[in-house]
């Protein structure tokens, strides 16, 4: 297939979505022309920057190929890593590009909000000549994994929240109470239910004579130095509460869980898709862990060959995937292609209709039940569905190979449950065999092993115990 006046072979396509073009693919058909080298610097909190070379082709008749290059590479470094300021060096016609891109009215409008949002601090995009590239700053966290002492995991869910009492690496006690962060309002609401959790684990420790030595949580959204910097948790909470009640949300409990006690608890709180992949790092007792997770949205977690947390954002479903021009758009962002509508329910929503299934579900959680209860029927149009979807992840695989050291992908979500699981991966897996034999992995769902470490007895682990 040609894109932008690119070659881009392709062996497997989606066979309800034959127009789908791999933007791995297309980075690397593109790479293999450009001549002329780029680097795009990407820094974010604590002084920290990731550095990516890259090339362009330099000519009039490429341009637009070299801008749509530039532009997808920097929108996945700021989604996988996180950022408040971009420096493109090497090219100023590249840098002005990304630079109109990442303004107030720009095609990125939403990716500079968001990152505004994140790191509090104006969002920006400079030029420097080649030779004067940033180094790359890392300070990866080696958090997790504490198992001595007695310790409090608790993991914020959207319907559920888990709390686990860990005493020397062994749950002792673990409970899931049903609640709905995102329909309400108030965060008095969220702050009591962290609270009885806390509590209730707390007492199962001092019943055993035990004094709690942490507390670790695990929460879906964005978290800088253990504060809330954005989560679809707190959905309907104002900005003005946001700020005031929910930005230090797990750090107040912390100190009134510790007022309780007569003595300070340590905490650390991470994003869920990194805890998640901590779990199966501890699970399988490996590390160079990728978790994704295909639900609602699509949660991605990382931990490092070191056994690291990086601090990244990992927020992948809003990382581009496909460069279809007609792709669909996300209807939070507005920008098309990104992972979110291939690695969700979403994307068997989207092509459940061009099986030939007509949905009946009010809900996208209904509509997902249905093609699966086709698919327990046996309903080739749903297996069609499934096929599909695998091998939209056997081309992103080798995308994020390209951007994550990957040596394990665990798999997980509603949308990997049953067959439709089991579909995904043995299509993956073909494909990759085909078009990515490089990559020494291939998808896997947690064994149980892994699934028994639970999430919110990773997330125990998470401080270090004073």
């Amino acid at each position: 297939m040609k894109f932008l006046n690119v070659e881009i072979p392709v062996k497997n396509l989606p066979e309800l979505d034959e127009g789908f073009v791999p933007l791995g693919l297309f980075f690397k058909s593109h790479q293999a022309l450009a001549k002329k080298p780029v680097c795009i610097a990407v820094e974010r909190s604590g002084g920290q920057v990731d550095v990516y070379e890259a090339k362009i082709i330099g000519t009039p008749e490429m341009q637009k190929a070299d801008e749509y290059c530039i532009d997808r590479l920097v929108k996945f470094l700021l989604w996988s890593r996180g950022g408040y300021k971009v420096t493109v060096c090497g090219d100023e016609a590249m840098a002005k590009a990304v630079r109109d891109a990442y303004t107030d009215t720009g095609a990125r409008a939403f990716d500079k909000g968001f990152m505004e949002q994140v790191y509090e601090r104006p969002f920006t995009v400079e030029s420097a000549p080649y030779e004067n590239r940033p180094q790359p700053v890392r300070s990866a966290e080696s958090i997790g994994r504490h198992v001595d002492g007695a310790r409090i995991g608790f993991d914020a869910g959207g319907s559920d929240r888990k709390v686990s009492a860990v005493i020397d690496g062994e749950t002792v006690y673990s409970e899931e109470v049903v609640w709905h962060p995102k329909t309400v309002a108030d965060p008095g609401y969220h702050y009591q239910g962290i609270l009885a959790a806390l509590h209730t684990a707390a007492a199962h420790i001092l019943e055993r004579g035990r004094r709690v030595d942490g507390l670790g949580v695990s929460s879906a959204g964005v978290y800088i130095d253990n504060k809330c910097m954005v989560a679809s948790l707190f959905l309907q909470v104002s900005r003005e509460e946001f700020d005031a009640k929910v930005k230090h949300i797990y750090t107040r409990a912390a100190e009134e869980l510790g007022r309780t006690l007569g003595y300070e608890v340590p905490v650390a709180v991470a994003n869920d898709g990194d805890v998640s992949a901590l779990a199966g790092a501890m699970g399988l007792g490996e590390n160079g862990i990728l978790g994704v997770a295909m639900g609602t949205s699509e949660a991605v977690g990382y931990v490092d060959p070191e056994g690291n947390i990086c601090g990244w954002l990992n927020e992948l479903a809003f990382a581009p995937v496909d460069c279809q021009p007609d792709a669909m758009a996300d209807e939070w962002s507005g920008d098309i292609g990104c992972g979110v509508k291939y690695f969700s329910q979403d994307s068997v929503i989207k092509l459940a209709p061009r099986a030939g299934i007509e949905l009946h579900g009010a809900t996208p959680a209904e509509k997902l039940k249905e093609v699966q209860a086709l698919l327990a029927q046996g309903d080739a149009r749903a297996e069609r569905v499934y096929r599909s979807i695998g091998v939209y992840l056997a081309h992103t695989l080798g995308l994020y190979a390209m951007f994550y050291d990957i040596r394990r992908v665990q798999m997980m979500g509603r949308v990997m449950s049953g067959r439709g699981g089991d579909i995904i991966l043995e299509t993956a897996a073909r494909v990759m065999d085909e078009e990515y034999a490089h990559l020494a992995f291939r998808p896997e769902a947690p064994d149980e092993k892994t699934r028994r470490v639970g999430q919110s007895a990773a997330a125990a682990s998470l401080p270090e115990a004073r």
